[in-house]
C-alpha cells in the first residue's frame, strides 16, 4: 500500500509542480506564475509525461489568464509542440543539460515578441530579467522533477 501511494505520488509530481509554481505568483520572483513554463516546457518535450500535454496546455492557458495576454503562451506552446512534433533533425530527449540550450531559445523568443509588443526600456529590462531568472532556475527545477519521476 505504501508503494502504491509513493508511486502515484511520483507520477503526479510533475502536475503538482506545475500547479505549485502557477499558484506562487509573486510579481518580481514569478510574474503571473510564469515558472510554470519550466515543468510544462521539461514534461512535455524532455522527458515526456504521459498525458501532460493536455494540463500543459491549461497551465500555460493559466499563465495567459494571470499575465492578462490573450492565448499567447498557450499559441507559443502549440506551434512549439507542433514544430517538435514534425521535425526529425532534434530529439530533445537525448539533450544534454536537460536541453536548457533549447529552452532558452524557446523562452528568449517567446519573451523578446512579448516585449516588443509594448516596447520602450522597462518592458526591455524586465523581459530580459525574466528571461535571465528562469533560465537560472531552470536547472534545479528540471533536476528535482528528474529525480523525483525518474527515481523509480
Amino acid at each position: 500500500m505504501k508503494n502504491k501511494i509513493i508511486n502515484f505520488l511520483r507520477d503526479a509530481f510533475p502536475f503538482i509542480a506545475v500547479i505549485v509554481l502557477w499558484r506562487l505568483s509573486v510579481a518580481f520572483w514569478n510574474p503571473a506564475g510564469i515558472l510554470a513554463i519550466i515543468p510544462v516546457f521539461y514534461c512535455s518535450f524532455v522527458r515526456p509525461v504521459p498525458w501532460f500535454p493536455i494540463a500543459a496546455i491549461l497551465c500555460c492557458f493559466l499563465i495567459d489568464y494571470r499575465f492578462d495576454t490573450l492565448f499567447y503562451w498557450t499559441a507559443m506552446y502549440c506551434i512549439f509542440y507542433a514544430i517538435n512534433g514534425f521535425q526529425t533533425v532534434f530529439d530533445l530527449t537525448r539533450v544534454d543539460k536537460n536541453a536548457l540550450h533549447v529552452f532558452m531559445i524557446f523562452f528568449g523568443v517567446c519573451s523578446l515578441i512579448l516585449a516588443l509588443f509594448k516596447l520602450n526600456i522597462t518592458n526591455m529590462i524586465h523581459a530580459i530579467w525574466l528571461f535571465a531568472w528562469v533560465s537560472v532556475l531552470y536547472i534545479p527545477i528540471t533536476a528535482l522533477i528528474k529525480r523525483v519521476y525518474d527515481d523509480r
